[in-house]
């Protein structure tokens, strides 16, 4: 057998079904399929029953522990040579399978990481919240649109990794505070070759609200510095990016009432990427009312990453 993919569920049965669905389209059949139940009161049980019969499925309940140390549960149990990790709120392109067994083959990786999109049924906040996860004008240059695939760093919705990795080096080290992140960079450190796979695409069908959403950038720049525990390297130039962000609205009043010019000067700017932001969502995606919100969400993706990068690296200086 050579995938075993690896998915963690927690209280979300309909989502793993609509996932389970996708792995059963899948065009590539050499796999098995793990659930980790990480002590759910809503369960999947039912659900995974309903697709033992379309391809091999093991459904394992534990006690809650997070998402991490769910995924290392199901990484012992596996089987298969290469291990692939999945959030279950991620639906597969039928193709997705046969084009990371190519990628592994052909560039020899070790290791890998994969972008998200957003498909065409998609709700018009879906896509906004996708938008502002994946463009060049938030974060997503260095999310899953990198030149050099190698400097990528996988994140756990869509990532994967040789067994021989997680037999020498172990697995995730956190439950849940940019685990995945650690992950990568020790995989690196370790001297395996982990790359980006632009083409191993998912589609992420996230749940949020644009309170959820702001909650979850914050928890993301937080997790950053968390990662500095493990890796001091992990924070560089590009990291800090959402916090000058940040800090540039909130001095745009300032100096209004301090220094007029400057003051237009940096609403000249923030139009440019105001206007960069639409033209970009309006083309990928058509549609005005996606527009409007991918402005929204990208605003509230950076400024939330940015406070929350912030105020841990303030607790982590205070705290020591």
């Amino acid at each position: 057998m050579f995938f075993s993919i690896i998915i963690p569920v927690f209280n979300r049965p309909d989502e793993i079904r609509e996932l389970l669905s996708s792995i059963s389209n899948q065009d590539f059949l050499d796999f098995e399929v793990i659930v980790v139940e990480d002590g759910s009161p809503v369960d999947s049980e039912e659900i995974c029953r309903d697709f033992e019969s379309s391809f091999s499925l093991c459904y394992i309940f534990q006690e809650n522990s997070g998402q991490g140390f769910a995924r290392n549960h199901g990484m012992t149990k596996a089987q298969g040579e290469f291990f692939i990790i999945l959030d279950s709120d991620v639906v597969l392109p039928s193709d997705y399978l046969g084009k990371v067994y190519r990628a592994i083959q052909t560039r020899k990786l070790d290791a890998f990481g994969g972008p998200d999109a957003a498909d065409s049924d998609f709700s018009a906040l879906q896509k906004a919240m996708d938008f502002a996860m994946t463009s060049f004008w938030t974060t997503g240059g260095i999310r899953g649109k990198l030149k050099n695939p190698s400097k990528y760093q996988a994140r756990g919705f869509n990532m994967g990794v040789a067994r021989r990795v997680f037999e020498q080096i172990g697995g995730f080290v956190d439950p849940n505070q940019g685990e995945d992140v650690e992950w990568s960079i020790r995989i690196k450190k370790a001297g395996f070759k982990l790359e980006l796979v632009e083409e191993a695409f998912v589609y992420h069908k996230r749940k949020n609200t644009l309170t959820s959403f702001a909650k979850q950038a914050f928890s993301f720049g937080r997790n950053r510095v968390n990662v500095s525990r493990f890796h001091p390297e992990a924070i560089q130039l590009v990291h800090w990016l959402p916090t000058v962000f940040l800090l540039f609205l909130i001095s745009i009043p300032f100096f209004f009432l301090m220094f007029d010019p400057i003051a237009k000067l940096e609403l000249m700017v923030l139009g440019f990427w105001s206007m960069a932001v639409l033209i970009s969502s309006g083309n990928r995606f058509g549609s005005l009312l996606v527009t409007i919100l991918s402005w929204t969400a990208s605003i509230i993706q950076l400024v939330s990453y940015g406070a929350g990068l912030l105020v841990e690296k303030i607790k982590k200086s205070i705290v020591g």
